[in-house]
């Protein structure tokens, strides 16, 4: 390297020679307030070049400099972003090990170094929320927040807690936020759902149910979606109800029916609506038809429950025959009308269906019932009934099935309240009939 930068100065000096040579004259030089001088024009060259060599050496000099300095912060940047790495690691693995203490030290290290650093204090947030020091992770959170307005994670943060502590608006306000900037956003979709549904507006929830339906794209997933708006707009039909609105009710139970033709709860709404208007045949001729075709017991069981203290109650009986016409060894038909029998005081008729049951009856108890319809058939009739009423009616309640999660419950719903499922429940006649 040394001979050729010695070789190209040779070069130079020689070309400087040369034009000395052939350029031995004068030149005059006019300096501004200055005057004139006479320089030959060699010394003018040499002069020129060295003006310019100096004003390249400055460029040049610059250059370094601001490379240098731009490797110093860099290498200051890599120790301090190495640092905090570091504090990272053992905050993760402290927080691993459940030992908040050292997790947050360690976290409360960084901001030392970076007091703008988004990543600790979202997780110092966490931690709180964790332990639940709310107050403690609103601050952490909204630090965060106020350097970063659109950093989703914070957002979703303060949502979460919002709603945790029962400030619903708060939390919907931030993911408001979220959809503004990112109306697909699944995450915030659902939380929003959340939130409504424990504020009970089903016809926002409705509203929110068709953005994810349409953001769906397995069709496993968007079948589950569907099913749930057909539970949305079953609570909106029931709000109705439950405002008296019976009309409305009405035409929304029938969409319902039309959306999802297997939708017991919405026939048994249909029929409860019809029967507040005084259309007592209606409401029967509506579970009596979807019995007819789905088959569903918990349909006759409600329209048993409809016609138990009217003058109709022979249709109650009707019912269950039909149904036994199609199904003559369906025990668990034989069994309501048996109930349905002793529920209208018809005691013989109850102990001749339930006598058939022998053999797949498991309750002990059972027996004793029988014991005691059989001595209502020969003597002291009506303290007989009283304790058949009291002892064994009671002991007969019927049971009702999740058939998603195994939930048990005495009264039915359309609504499991474990698995929050829609449309789940059977009727579970529960150490009764062996199954």
């Amino acid at each position: 390297m040394i001979k050729i930068v010695i070789f190209i100065l040779l070069l130079i000096l020689a070309a400087v020679g040369m034009f000395a040579i052939e350029n031995i004259d004068s030149i005059f030089i006019k300096i501004p307030f200055y005057g004139t001088y006479e320089i030959s024009k060699v010394a003018f060259l040499i002069l020129s070049s060295t003006i310019g060599a100096f004003f390249v050496l400055i460029i040049v000099f610059i250059r370094d400099s601001k490379r240098a300095i731009e490797n110093l912060k860099l290498s200051k940047k890599q120790k301090k972003d190495e640092k905090v790495r570091q504090y990272f690691i053992k905050a993760s693995n402290a927080s691993l090990a459940q030992r908040t203490e050292v997790a947050k030290d360690n976290l409360n290290e960084i901001l030392k170094i970076e007091p703008e650093n988004i990543d600790a204090m979202l997780k110092l947030g966490d931690l709180a929320f964790e332990n639940k020091d709310y107050n403690m992770s609103l601050d952490y959170y909204r630090r965060a927040y106020d350097l970063n307005r659109s950093n989703l994670y914070c957002l979703l943060s303060l949502a979460e807690l919002y709603e945790k502590i029962g400030q619903y608006d708060d939390a919907l306000r931030y993911l408001d936020e979220i959809l503004s900037f990112d109306p697909e956003n699944l995450m915030a979709l659902y939380k929003k759902r959340s939130i409504f549904e424990k504020k009970h507006s089903w016809d926002i929830l409705l509203s929110i149910q068709e953005s994810i339906i349409r953001l769906q794209k397995k069709p496993d997933r968007k079948e589950t979606e569907n099913l749930i708006a057909t539970g949305y707009a079953y609570e909106n039909a029931l709000a109705m109800f439950n405002k008296g609105e019976y009309e409305k009710a009405i035409k929304a139970f029938r969409g319902i029916q039309r959306m999802y033709s297997t939708f017991i709860p919405a026939y048994i709404g249909l029929a409860d609506s019809l029967f507040k208007l005084g259309e007592l045949q209606a409401a029967g001729n509506v579970l009596e038809n979807a019995y007819a075709e789905l088959g569903n017991l918990l349909l006759l069981i409600k329209n048993e429950d409809l016609y138990i203290n009217t003058a109709e109650t022979s249709r109650i009986i009707k019912a269950y025959k039909n149904g036994l016409l199609k199904n003559p060894d369906d025990y668990r038909l034989k069994f309501l009308l048996g109930r349905a029998y002793l529920r209208l005081n018809k005691y013989s008729e109850s102990l001749a269906i339930l006598e058939s049951l022998d053999s797949i009856i498991s309750n002990p108890e059972f027996h004793i019932f029988k014991a005691k319809l059989y001595l209502e058939q020969n003597r002291n009739s009506e303290a007989l009934q009283e304790i058949t009423k009291a002892t064994v009616l009671d002991n007969f309640k019927l049971i009702y099935l999740c058939l998603k999660c195994g939930n048990n419950s005495n009264e039915w719903s359309g609504r499991c309240g474990r698995c929050n499922d829609w449309n789940t429940y059977s009727v579970n006649i529960s150490g009764i009939v062996k199954s």
